[in-house]
Parts: structure tokens; sequence; C-alpha cells
């Protein structure tokens, strides 16, 4: 059965998610890298972004790589929200923006992008880009027929996951709790008392001081 799963969402100890001030120059708003400070560095990312021998052989190993290894496993499709895929908001001002990630995304499979704005499908390299107005469950069902019997990744921002988890649609949720104090920003957590009673739930403390929290829903 195709699950839904989100990994690696970072929150700062004050319950941000992102920053302030997205642009195209600060993915994170004001945030800067530091919610990413412990994935960017392991192995598991560097293999992802290398593009060479060398740098494939790089990267921390250890509790954070354990984590972020996990990212791509069994996964046939992603959902992001529009602000992960770039910063621009209301209508598609501007067609040529195609990602974050330049020519090779790294999800070489589809991913809807979820926007209440038409834009045509764009094809990146292996990575077929599907901009859909869709509810939670609309976006869940088009997913799991794309995945082709594989698990639909949730990448987020955290507006989106919060909707998702409102539904009730998440099956693991792989919390990274960072220590650092934003302030201000998009928070994760708001509206979703009592989440916790929905899961069980497995905490592993790491070096570099993020704390991991892997929620796994309840078999009924």
């Amino acid at each position: 059965m195709t699950k839904l799963r989100v990994h690696n969402l970072a929150v700062s100890i004050d319950g941000f998610a992102t920053g302030e001030g997205q642009s195209f120059e600060t993915p994170f708003g004001h945030a800067g890298q530091r919610l990413m400070s412990w994935f960017f560095p392991t192995h598991a990312f560097t293999s992802m972004t290398g593009h060479d021998a060398e740098a494939m052989g790089r990267g921390t190993r250890g509790v954070d790589d354990a984590f972020a290894a996990t990212t791509n496993a069994g996964i046939g499709v992603e959902v992001m929200g529009r602000r992960k895929f770039g910063p621009q908001q209301g209508p598609w001002e501007d067609e040529s923006w195609r990602g974050w990630w330049g020519e090779e995304p790294p999800f070489h499979s589809p991913v809807i992008v979820l926007t209440h704005h038409a834009r045509p499908d764009l094809q990146v390299g292996e990575t077929s880009f599907l901009f859909r107005d869709a509810s939670p469950r609309e976006a869940l069902d088009l997913a799991t027929e794309l995945a082709g019997g594989l698990d639909v990744r949730l990448g987020g921002g955290p507006t989106v996951v919060r909707e998702f988890l409102e539904a009730d649609l998440v099956d693991h949720l792989h919390i990274v709790v960072v220590p650092i104090v934003l302030g201000r920003g998009v928070r994760l957590w708001d509206g979703l008392e009592s989440l916790e009673e929905r899961f069980d739930v497995e905490v592993t403390a790491s070096p570099s001081g993020a704390v991991h929290y892997v929620f796994t829903r309840r078999a009924l």
C-alpha cells in the first residue's frame, strides 16, 4: 500500500520551518542555511548533488546521514507546495523559472506542484513538474496513481505539510528540531493540537545538536 512520507523537515526550537522574507536569493528567508545545517554536510546529500566520483565520496556519516539516506528510498512521486518550487506568488508572471535545482533536479520522477494559478507542465531532465490546483486528497490520489506502487514523498513547505496533516493523510513524518531560534517565519504546528495521538513517536539525538523525531501512523 502506498504511503505518504515526509522526510527531513527541519524546524527551529521555537517552531518555525522556514524564515521570513523568502526570495530568489534566500530560499529559506532570514533563516539562511541554518535550518539545514545538519543535512548539507552528510554523505547522502553530497551523493545526491555531486556530479563526479570525488564529490560522491565526500560527506559526513553518522546519525544525520542515516536519516538523510532514507529520503529517496522507495519513492515514486513527490508532492510539494509552490513555495518549494520557487518564491513567486500570484499569477505566474515568469514561466522561465524552472525551479531551484537547475537542469538536473534530484527527483528523477513526477513532481506535483500545488498552485492556485495555472501553468503548463514542465520537463526538466528526468523530472516532470505537474502544476495542479488540487486539495490534499486529490493531490495524493493523483500521486498514488503516478507512483506505480511506490510511496509518495510530501516535500513541503510547512504550510503544505500542515494541510496534509490536518487532512490526516500522512503516514510517516520525520521532523528535525534544529537548535536555533528564528523568532519569525512560517510555523509548522499551529492548529495541530493532539497530533501525536495518531502516531507512534521515536526520538534520536545527533551529535550535531539536531534531534530527529519520527512519527509513524498507528495501526488501526
